[in-house]
């Protein structure tokens, strides 16, 4: 069975040989799957990379891996997989190592099929990481790079005002304690309201895959979703929604002395792979850094040309020109995963019931990062620096 056959919402490439085009299949709407996604069944898969991923002293010394297995979303806010992947870059860095690639919907799922090790690394939001971290006792990964941040939005129909409007209606998010169905847990328990992992509470929050809550808001049957790029952007531009909430707006910069930045994408390791592949992660490092500069140091024509074909090669089907222009403008790409901004999202997870309280001092090892860009970024005092 193939690992995309494994993890449902998920499709599976290798470099060098041709896409499936196929679509990633849509997760069900149905509570309950989400539920035991992240609160059921990765206790299980937690415990067993807990008891799997400390490094073993009696193993032969540390050599590049024959393959690397990378996850990323087909998403804006994880352009720098995109890139990195569609223009070559973290394949040139790897050499002789094979690289292989797994797109998911939400973390999650990535989470999952990390702890599994039907995937080395990933591209991901902060939330699943620290939740990981947190079941594993820190065990199961490694932070090793940010990769993007903002591009997230809380978008509903025009008729919402307030906050205040929201009560008894039915929001979406990508998937049950991911990053974006934490934040929109967080900001909702602070206007008021009480939501439950169940879906129950003043407000209802439906996890549903992103295409879906597409359709799902333009037949009506939503009354908002908190969405990464592109999708606020296609639910604004193709459905008629309105931003109630840009998360950017929720961030003083008192915790990582950068306003309106906050991590929206990181880039993590499994701690047993890291140990035996050091190399492997280096090199995976110096592409993603290559990644980075080049969304940077890129004309907007450009970069938005390039996104979108590594977006259809991905999803089958590439965006119109306003969505990823709009999309685009949202976003920040930096190797900073903002560190300082940790302590409040594990405490949103909490808040939002999706993980428990713990001290996630470890959680980031930036010293390879740092050894590659010759910088020091900076951990806030949770890993290595």
């Amino acid at each position: 069975m193939s690992s995309a056959d494994q993890n449902p919402g998920s499709t599976r490439i290798s470099a060098g040989q041709p896409s499936s085009r196929k679509r990633p299949s849509g997760l069900k709407i149905g509570i309950a799957a989400g539920i035991l996604a992240v609160l059921g069944a990765g206790a299980a898969v937690a415990t067993t990379a807990a008891n799997s991923s400390a490094p073993n002293t009696a193993t032969a010394a540390a050599s590049p891996a024959a393959e690397l297995k990378l996850g990323y979303f087909g998403n804006i806010t994880h352009a720098t997989a995109l890139v990195g992947v569609q223009k070559g870059f973290i394949a040139k860095e790897l050499g002789e190592t094979r690289l292989s690639t797994q797109v998911f919907n939400a973390g999650p799922a990535a989470i999952e099929a990390l702890n599994a090790g039907a995937i080395d690394a990933t591209y991901i939001g902060p939330n699943p990481a620290i939740n990981s971290f947190v079941k594993s006792k820190g065990e199961s990964v490694s932070i090793i790079a940010g990769a993007a941040s903002g591009g997230a939005q809380l978008v509903v129909k025009p008729e919402i005002k307030t906050a205040a409007d929201l009560k008894g209606k039915t929001l979406a998010s990508p998937q049950l304690g991911g990053t974006q169905d934490v934040a929109l847990r967080a900001w909702l328990g602070k206007q008021g309201y009480k939501t439950n992992p169940d879906g129950g509470g003043d407000v209802a929050i439906n996890p549903t895959e992103n295409a879906q809550t597409l359709k799902l808001f333009q037949n009506g049957k939503l009354d908002g979703a908190w969405l990464p790029e592109p999708w606020a952007s296609r639910l604004v531009l193709q459905a008629g929604a309105k931003v109630l909430v840009d998360e950017k707006d929720l961030w003083d910069g008192s915790l990582t002395g950068k306003p309106g930045e906050f991590p929206t994408t990181i880039l993590i390791v499994n701690r047993k792979f890291a140990a035996e592949h050091p190399q492997t992660v280096e090199a995976l490092l110096k592409g993603h850094v290559e990644a980075v500069k080049w969304l940077n140091d890129t004309p907007s024509a450009e970069k938005a040309t390039e996104v979108n074909a590594a977006l259809k090669e991905v999803a089958g089907k590439a965006l119109s020109q306003d969505v990823i222009d709009r999309s685009l403008e949202n976003i920040v790409f930096s190797v900073d995963p903002l560190a300082g901004a940790f302590k409040k999202l594990l405490q949103d997870g909490v808040d939002a019931g999706t993980t428990k309280q713990a001290d996630i001092n470890g959680i980031f090892d930036l010293s390879t990062l740092n050894a590659v860009t010759g910088e020091k970024t900076s951990a806030a005092g949770l890993g290595k620096e």
